[in-house]
């Protein structure tokens, strides 16, 4: 039977690939920091955000999207499971994206050059939309009968006064970055990990969706046009295939394996060749000794 050997689950087979960590640094601060300013340029357009809003809010009754007032209502059932469900979405989004690339850095760094781009990629694009489309979100849109849970439960991330918040673009609704970095998240685990119980990493952006609609800080679009954006990453930039076999790890060799199909087995090297054994001798009778 031939004999192979397997990689072993959860090892990374190129860590040459692990970029320099001060560069890594300065790269992603400086593209956060970036990313913040340009919030902040797009902030302000607060007719042209609610007419957006308005024409969002439609186009989802048109194409039949579930009613947020839904989801909202699950979770208005009582004070704790809507509080809960504001501090998710205040602490988890930016904390478990950075833990995510940490944990990629060190144990995966193939994986996280990949997860790196497409993150890069899509928020670049989300910035793009955030500053030629400004969106109120559903909170703030009277049409929708919606709750500004975290302004009335707690807590918020968010001023009072929408256009005079100097910490975040309120009117940057579409697309939805919580989702697609939750999505990002989910994915990125997946594909990196091993066990059986990976899926459940997903998890993770389905309890994202809910919150983000059920404490109307999104529409359902928000999500829809952030998951068109991180497919076309997806397919735009695929994960690089691993640059060798594991470090340490030598292929078996073919006189172990024995005779393989098509193939024989190369004959032993003179050092461990088998002993030449003389014919019998003749006796003068002609009969072997």
């Amino acid at each position: 039977m031939i004999q192979t050997r397997r990689k072993p689950a959860g090892r990374e087979p190129d860590t040459s690939a692990r970029p320099p960590l001060v560069r890594e640094l300065l790269l992603v601060v400086g593209l956060f920091l970036v990313y913040k300013l340009g919030r902040q340029a797009a902030n302000g357009h607060v007719e042209e955000a609610f007419r957006n809003a308005g024409h969002v809010w439609h186009a989802e009754r048109i194409l039949g999207l579930p009613d947020e007032k839904s989801v909202q209502a699950l979770l208005l059932h009582g004070d704790t499971l809507i509080h809960v469900a504001n501090t998710y979405y205040a602490t988890v989004h930016f904390p478990a994206t950075v833990l995510f690339l940490v944990w990629l850095y060190l144990r995966r760094p193939r994986h996280y050059l990949w997860s790196r781009r497409i993150l890069a990629v899509l928020t670049g694009a989300a910035l793009e939309l955030h500053l030629l489309v400004p969106l109120a979100p559903p909170r703030m849109l009277a049409a929708s009968g919606l709750v500004d849970t975290a302004q009335v439960y707690g807590p918020s991330v968010y001023g009072p006064t929408p256009s005079t918040d100097s910490m975040a673009n309120q009117f940057a609704a579409m697309p939805s970055l919580h989702f697609g970095w939750a999505v990002m998240v989910g994915v990125g685990l997946v594909v990196a990990t091993r066990s059986r119980w990976r899926w459940l990493w997903l998890l993770h952006p389905l309890v994202t969706l809910l919150v983000i609609v059920g404490t109307a800080n999104h529409y359902w679009m928000d999500a829809i046009v952030v998951s068109a954006l991180l497919a076309l990453a997806f397919a735009a930039i695929r994960l690089e295939p691993a640059a060798g076999p594991l470090p340490g790890h030598r292929p078996w060799p073919a006189s172990a394996a024995g005779t393989t199909a098509g193939r024989a087995t190369p004959a032993p090297t003179a050092a461990y060749a088998a002993p030449a054994v003389e014919p019998p001798a003749l006796t003068s009778t002609g009969a072997r000794r």
